[in-house]
């Protein structure tokens, strides 16, 4: 056998060699075809796509002001300044008709959707106050989306551990002061205090006349089962509230800094970082604002139930609970918190009462002279008389709600014009 015979391949025949190199292409084509239909395949199965974002197109940079001279008019037709087609009675009609009609437009939409204007700006209130936690985390090295989980799970907890301990308390509370209605009512009646006034004004007759014309009237009557259906209906409606303010804050804790991003971008490029700095300021100061006032609110509840625990008031829980919420609403919050408890501690005794609006007051003059201002040191300061009339003014537009966003409101207010409106007058 010659060399040509042996082949190249360990003294392998040319033939087989031949045989083989023609084999392989064809088994790699097969390969590749095999590989090309497996990929056409899995390209047709739907696959979780990246979500489209819109973002912030970049910040342009800043041009130079060219002095532009006066455009011809094509027409050759010159029209002096106020003499044109704004000044036609028939444009201004109609300029007026279109202002007015827009006017009627924003008026209907925000009487429609106030409610849910007013779960935003709930969300973003809860928001901006536990942003300066979430901040905190971040300095320590945590990330922030660690960070809101965190806070959320950690705010999760405490309040499910409320419902959990508090709640089954409360409401059988609520159960025995509505079983004693009926004996408080009786017990007034037959005071002497009752009898003397009776005596001298015949109440107990008008009374009983009043409730037998209530009774006689059918249309009265209907009402009140309306009113329970109402009752029910804001019970519901409530619940469904506090979901969607529970999610709003969630998204806007997580989104804040893209938020203060896209609020700065609205602002011209010449006063941009005035807003910035103005914004930060007042959102710190609401952050501050809520936290503290949270603070505070949990001292007062538990000076209150170690006060009512002394006095050995009735319903402990339920008032603590009661206490906690109207410590919520600065400078009145308290005040009608005390008399509240007070007027329930008058069902003891009035060595009851007496005993625990000493303990009580004496406290609320503690914290407004100590407590209060260590714990609110860094929120912005607001005179006396223009909290009182910020807090009324809440209350009077959105409730409870309203009266415990006044205080920060009011503060923003005055920052802006100490900073922008007063800053501007001494200038000119």
């Amino acid at each position: 056998m010659t060399v040509n015979e042996e082949g190249r391949d360990g003294g392998l025949p040319q033939s087989a060699v031949d045989a083989a190199d023609r084999t392989r292409p064809a088994s790699a084509e097969r390969k590749q075809s095999v590989v090309s239909k497996l990929g056409r395949i899995a390209a047709s199965i739907p696959r979780a796509q990246p979500r489209p974002r819109f973002t912030l197109p970049p910040e342009a940079e800043p041009r130079e002001e060219q002095t532009v001279g006066p455009v011809p008019d094509p027409t050759g037709i010159r029209t002096e300044p106020g003499t044109g087609s704004a000044r036609h009675p028939i444009y201004f009609g109609f300029m007026a008709t279109v202002g007015v009609g827009l006017a009627l437009l924003v008026y209907f939409i925000l009487s429609n959707v106030g409610q849910l204007l007013g779960w935003i700006a709930a969300a973003m209130f809860i928001a901006l106050g536990l942003d300066p936690v979430v901040r905190w985390l971040g300095r320590k090295g945590l990330p922030r989306p660690a960070g809101v989980v965190a806070v959320v799970v950690v705010f999760g907890v405490l309040l499910m551990g409320f419902i959990a301990v508090l709640i089954p308390t409360i409401v059988t509370q609520t159960t025995q002061i509505v079983a004693n209605v009926p004996r408080y009512t009786t017990d007034f009646l037959n005071s002497a205090f009752f009898q003397s006034i009776d005596r001298q004004f015949q109440v107990r007759a008008r009374i009983e006349e009043e409730v037998a014309k209530f009774l006689a009237n059918s249309e009265a009557v209907t009402g009140i089962f309306g009113g329970v259906l109402g009752v029910g209906s804001a019970v519901a409606n409530g619940a469904f509230g506090a979901l969607i303010v529970l999610v709003l804050t969630l998204y806007f804790l997580s989104s804040l800094p893209a938020l203060k991003i896209w609020a700065y971008r609205l602002a011209p490029r010449s006063r941009r970082q005035r807003v910035q700095v103005l914004a930060e300021e007042i959102t710190d100061s609401v952050g501050s604002y809520v936290i503290g006032q949270a603070c505070v609110a949990v001292i007062n509840a538990t000076v209150a139930f170690i006060a009512m625990t002394i006095a050995q008031v009735p319903f402990t829980a339920l008032l603590t609970f009661l206490v906690g919420l109207l410590a919520f609403i600065p400078l009145v919050g308290g005040m009608i918190a005390g008399i509240m408890v007070s007027l329930v501690a008058l069902t003891v005794g009035w060595q009851t009462a007496v005993l625990f609006a000493v303990l009580y007051f004496a406290y609320l003059q503690i914290e407004a002279y100590f407590v209060s201002p260590r714990i609110m040191q860094r929120a912005v300061a607001v005179p006396g008389a223009v909290a009182v009339i910020a807090v009324i003014a809440g209350g009077s537009l959105m409730g409870v709600l309203g009266a415990l966003m006044a205080i920060p409101a009011a503060a923003a207010v005055m920052l802006l014009l100490k900073e922008v409106f007063i800053t501007r007058q001494d200038k000119n």
